[in-house]
């Protein structure tokens, strides 16, 4: 029989008392209920972050949009032809084709979306000097612009 109990022993892992007490039942329903509560209350801390977060965002972009201005340029293409250049229209969040697009039939002329000299973005060109009424279809159509927000230039291109 001791040939029995020795060859169970052999079978069974050695556990050592430190392990015993770490695994045992009480000890593992002790640590998960108490991490429970950490998960619970670092879950509260990282959703109030995000929030924190997404309103500083919101806060950015409202100041951004307060800050951000329509120029409408009359630039002189030949002697007597000028084109009326509109931008700035898409940080206000409107796709410029389909305002290229209205203004090319409320003015009946050839409007497009072309990109800026600078590149860094586009702007709407509409044939002919249209700017003083041009400003007037931005107050009355487009909500989202302010009218402060709204700058005519006139700009004279350079022959070269």
């Amino acid at each position: 029989m001791a040939d029995a109990e020795t060859a169970d022993e052999a079978s069974q892992p050695v556990t050592s008392p430190a392990k015993q007490v770490i695994y045992c039942g009480d000890a593992v329903a002790e640590k998960l209920s108490s991490l429970s509560v950490e998960a619970r209350a670092k879950a509260e801390k990282d959703s109030l972050k995000k929030a924190a977060k997404a309103e500083a965002a919101a806060s950015r972009e409202a100041e951004k949009l307060a800050n951000s201005i329509v120029y409408i340029k009359r630039v002189e293409r030949s002697k007597r032809k000028y084109v009326t250049v509109v931008s700035g229209l898409e940080l206000f969040g409107y796709e410029l084709k389909k305002v290229a697009k209205d203004l090319g039939k409320r003015f009946a002329t050839g409007s497009s979306v072309t990109k800026n000299a600078a590149g860094t973005g586009e702007e709407i060109t509409v044939q002919g000097d249209v700017s003083d009424d041009l400003y007037d279809w931005i107050e009355e159509h487009l909500e989202n612009v302010p009218e402060d927000n709204v700058e005519c230039i006139e700009d004279k291109k350079k022959k070269g």
